[in-house]
């Protein structure tokens, strides 16, 4: 037996006080361990149990209700017309040419300097971006993303040097749709003309508009590419505030109505995926060009699902700056700066965003008809980088597990990139769910594919992703958030067309939180395909005899 002083060292035979406290803090350290690998532990069981549990019975068929609180024209196409001057909305790219020098007005160097009438052919540095503001007073756009400016009033030198579309950067442009040409008036009441081929300046003084004969102050204007956008942006932009709000509230009432909640419901559909704009969070007052309303369609909505036991996601589909440049996130001219960009007041868009998400949380989580929130639909990776974005989930799921620890956070990978690149936040993140949007129409991949080709497609590569996601999640639950049962095979027949929906309800099936649909209607016979509620009623979407879920 070994005496105790030949086991402790001189301070514990000095201090036994101390051999007792070092034996108390290792039982607290080893507690902490053991604390520690049980709760991930049992967090492992937990995810697993969760999953096994939400493909019983939490488990979504859904149809996205696209179009009705973020427009996209092609969805329908019928609340555009009326719309004056619209082939110059938002985005449309236009070029001007001196009608007395003959050649085209140029940002030089794409911007930052002078703008010059020098160039013989019209090209970059020669294209504008439309940014409309009322009637015929419009923004110009250079290719570094400045913008035109008669700032310099005294030397009356016009330049590319504009870093916002201030009222020096506005122009009144009067048309000439006879031949095209144009008149463009500064901010200083002068109109701009061409007299050297080394600067443009606008100092041309009429006591009435010049005429349009071949004089310094006509210019050509030649529209390169016509209003290519058409979102909630361009739409309330090109219809100004008082007609928009009139097509817009009768668009909310007439597009989406209970009718469609109760209809979805007995055959089988149990949620909706709703995509909104950031603007739904400052209605009745929302920033210029939108206009009040969704914030009132939405509390219908959550009625009517209520009514009928389904389940919302709030899709943030439009954020300020945009995150793809696309016209369904509200983008002015195909530009995003949603990553890096700042409003007038100096605020992040990133910070903006998170306001939304915060609103959106303190209003709805307390809701039955709440199943998630989507942080945010299709960044796109040219645009946002992949630290940027999982730093604002993180900062998502934090505000929105403020208000709930139940409520399901979405995340949309990149648009681009890999959806696994987001699966380390599932080591962070509880209830929550990777958003996958799945289409045989865009691409080179499928412009020549068969019928056969398409339904192998989705058999194996999608299935095998699914899986991969499945198994690798961390926790994070799968959802197929976007697909259709269109393609770009020609003239298939309705049983290809049946085999295809078969085939992708079968496999988007495995999905551990379900699927959506894009979209539920269409208000276009040419794009049938995509309207969910004509597929099935016409039988080229058959329901399995199980159910929508497998």
């Amino acid at each position: 037996m070994v005496s105790t002083s030949e086991t402790m060292t001189p301070a514990e035979v000095r201090y036994p006080c101390m051999r007792r406290a070092m034996h108390f803090h290792c039982c607290v350290l080893f507690f902490c361990i053991f604390q520690l690998f049980f709760s991930g532990f049992s967090r492992k069981l937990h995810a697993e149990g969760q999953e096994n549990e939400l493909a019983r019975s939490d488990k979504l068929a859904a149809v996205s209700l696209g179009g009705w609180l973020v427009i996209e024209k092609w969805i329908r196409p019928s609340i555009w017309e009326g719309i004056p001057d619209a082939d110059l909305l938002d985005g449309s790219q236009i070029q001007f040419r001196s009608v007395t020098l003959n050649k085209f007005m140029s940002a030089e160097g794409g911007g930052g300097g002078k703008i010059m009438i020098n160039r013989q052919v019209g090209s970059d540095w020669e294209t504008f971006k439309v940014w409309r503001h009322a009637d015929n007073v419009y923004s110009f756009r250079v290719f570094n993303n400045q913008f035109i400016s008669a700032l310099n009033a005294s030397a009356a030198v016009v330049g590319a040097t504009g870093g916002a579309a201030g009222k020096w950067e506005r122009f009144t442009l009067t048309r000439n749709l006879k031949n095209n040409r144009v008149h463009i008036k500064a901010y200083n009441g002068m109109y701009l003309q061409a007299r050297d081929v080394n600067k443009v300046t606008a100092d041309y003084m009429s006591s009435s508009e010049p005429d349009w004969g071949d004089n310094s102050a006509t210019f050509e204007m030649i529209i390169t590419i016509a209003s290519p956008l058409h979102g909630e942006y361009q739409l309330a932009n090109g219809f100004g505030p008082v007609d928009a709000a009139r097509v817009l509230k009768y668009h909310r009432d007439s597009f989406i109505s209970a009718n469609d909640f109760e209809y979805l419901s007995k055959i089988g559909i149990n949620g909706v995926r709703i995509p909104v704009g950031y603007w739904i969070a400052s209605d009745p007052h929302p920033p210029k060009p939108f206009v009040p309303g969704s914030l009132q369609a939405l509390d219908n909505a959550f009625l009517w699902a209520e009514n009928n036991d389904m389940k919302i996601i709030i899709d943030l589909h439009a954020v300020p700056g945009s995150q793809n440049g696309q016209e369904h996130s509200a983008s002015i001219d195909g530009v995003s700066q949603w990553a890096t960009g700042r409003n007038d007041y100096g605020k992040s868009y990133i910070d903006l965003t998170l306001e939304v998400i915060e609103f959106l949380a303190s209003r709805y989580s307390g809701r039955q008809g709440l199943y998630g929130i989507e942080l945010l639909n299709e960044p796109m990776i040219h645009y946002v980088p992949i630290d940027t974005l999982k730093s604002y989930y993180r900062k998502g799921y934090e505000i929105m597990r403020r208000y709930s620890a139940e409520t399901y956070v979405l995340i949309s990978p990149l648009v681009g990139g890999d959806p696994g690149d987001l699966l380390d936040l599932g080591n962070e993140f509880f209830n929550s769910i990777i958003d996958l949007h799945y289409y045989n129409v865009f691409g080179d991949t499928f412009s020549n594919m068969t019928v056969q080709q398409n339904v192998d497609y989705v058999s194996v590569n999608r299935h095998q992703e699914i899986t991969r996601l499945n198994q690798r999640g961390n926790g994070l639950l799968t959802f197929v958030g976007e697909w259709t049962n269109e393609w770009a095979v020609r003239g298939a027949s309705q049983e290809d067309y049946q085999r295809f929906g078969q085939v992708q309800l079968q496999m988007y099936g495995q999905a551990t939180a379900g699927w959506a649909y894009w979209n539920y209607i269409i208000d276009d016979p040419s794009n049938n395909h995509w309207d969910f509620k004509q597929s099935y009623e016409t039988r080229y979407l058959l329901r399995p005899s199980s159910g929508w879920l497998h």
